[in-house]
């Protein structure tokens, strides 16, 4: 049987898997992405033990990406970094995603039990 940490790490990893991967691909642009951050974040606080979640999607970051005949880019995990909080029974995971090298990497901060 799992303990509660390591409930509360999976939690957090199913977490960010469903946010990547139902958000991966979406239209954004800089007027948009306040609208595509919390949307976002509503989303996965919808979940079991989800505390909360930050999306911060970078403007600047979008604008370098956007195809100027459409106007747009899609989503990916080079345009945002994230923050979440799991509390399961008591255990608080913090999470956060971040670019690494070139990759959108998923991290635990810290687990409090």
């Amino acid at each position: 049987m799992a303990t509660d940490a390591q409930q509360a790490c999976f939690e957090a990893g199913i977490k960010f898997g469903s946010l990547y991967h139902q958000f991966a691909g979406t239209p954004v642009s800089p007027a948009s992405a306040r609208s595509l951050e919390a949307a976002m974040a509503e989303a996965i606080e919808n979940q079991p033990f989800c505390a909360s979640v930050d999306v911060t999607i970078h403007d600047d970051r979008v604008a370098d990406a956007i195809d100027h005949v459409n106007g747009y880019t899609e989503l990916t995990g080079s345009l945002m970094d994230v923050e979440m909080r799991i509390d399961y029974e008591g255990t608080v995971v913090d999470t956060r995603m971040a670019m690494r090298d070139g990759y959108p990497l998923m991290e635990l901060v810290s687990v409090t039990e």
